[in-house]
């Protein structure tokens, strides 16, 4: 079966870059990718791809794109209708090379918690990380819209979505607009890690200039492990919580459960009731996905608009 060639221009990450080069060049090219470790060539629109990355999978979807290869689990509701006809080739974390390989795909998608099995899954098939993180999530996310679309000639459809992104965001900007500062935190059972501005979520204050009740928490992946009381002496104006049990199916404490206690509730979030529980699998595992975002941001605004 033939394969979609490509060429890598980016010098980062050798060994891909290498493979690249070596397995697939000479290609005339038709579409430039901006990926996690530079820009791709690619000369044809890939027929059949196999994606790992939720939010990948989710701005894919809001473009009608067809995936023909997907993780066990997609962990979002509202893309179930995607397993339908669909192979699962692995899981978030690491490919079915097997599956992989009996499906045959044209170009493989992987990107956040899958981007460590590139040099993996491009044994089987070329393969682009399409990680994204930092405070400039946002823009991230509307670039790989705009990038998808030309690959996968879906340039109206990603122009619609980016206008329709840009519209939620500026509603929601408006709406948190002078009602005071946020702590971001994230429960796991019973446990509570907080995030400030530079950390994995820091996109939200950079997004929607949220003032930080705590500027200077420590920009660690899992977030800052805290207690009560901090969340009490940081007495912010707005809790926004990530439910991460809820957010991987898990059975443990709710994080309306951890929360609700008598620190907690000498907040001034906490008193007024301004406290919004994010859509946990948005927020956590799909982050960059226009469609995720997009509920995300409506979310807040929801919320911020019941404010007095």
């Amino acid at each position: 079966m033939s394969r979609t060639k490509m060429v890598s221009t980016s010098t980062s990450r050798g060994l891909f870059a290498g493979f690249l080069a070596i397995a697939l060049a000479g290609s005339v090219n038709a579409a430039d990718v901006s990926t996690a470790t530079g820009t791709v060539s690619i000369e044809a629109t890939p027929a059949k791809i196999a994606v790992f990355d939720i939010a990948a999978i989710d701005t894919l979807d809001s473009l009608g794109v067809e995936i023909a290869g997907l993780p066990s689990n997609l962990y979002l509701p509202e893309l179930a209708h995607l397993k339908e006809g669909a192979a699962v080739v692995g899981d978030i974390f690491e490919p079915n090379l097997e599956a992989l390989s009996e499906l045959e795909p044209d170009l493989i998608i992987v990107g956040g918690r899958s981007s460590t099995q590139v040099e993996a899954t491009s044994q089987v098939a070329p393969t682009i990380d399409m990680t994204m993180d930092g405070d400039d999530l946002l823009q991230q996310a509307k670039t790989r819209l705009s990038t998808y679309g030309g690959l996968f000639g879906k340039q109206a459809e990603a122009e619609a979505a980016t206008k329709a992104l840009d519209a939620v965001v500026e509603k929601a900007h408006a709406a948190v607009s002078g009602k005071g500062k946020v702590l971001i935190v994230m429960t796991n059972g019973p446990k509570v890690t907080a995030y400030g501005p530079g950390s994995r979520f820091g996109w939200v204050h950079a997004a929607l200039d949220l003032p930080a009740a705590v500027p200077d928490v420590e920009a660690a992946t899992h977030g800052e492990a805290v207690s009560f009381e901090f969340i009490r002496k940081a007495n912010p104006d707005w809790l926004l919580v990530l439910d991460r049990a809820a957010a991987i199916g898990s059975e443990d404490q709710n994080a309306k459960t951890t929360l609700d206690n008598e620190l907690v509730a000498e907040t001034t979030a906490w008193k007024k009731g301004q406290v919004i529980y994010l859509p946990a699998g948005d927020f956590y595992i799909a982050a960059g996905g226009v469609q995720a975002m997009s509920r995300v941001f409506t979310a807040i605004t929801d919320a911020y608009s019941k404010a007095k």
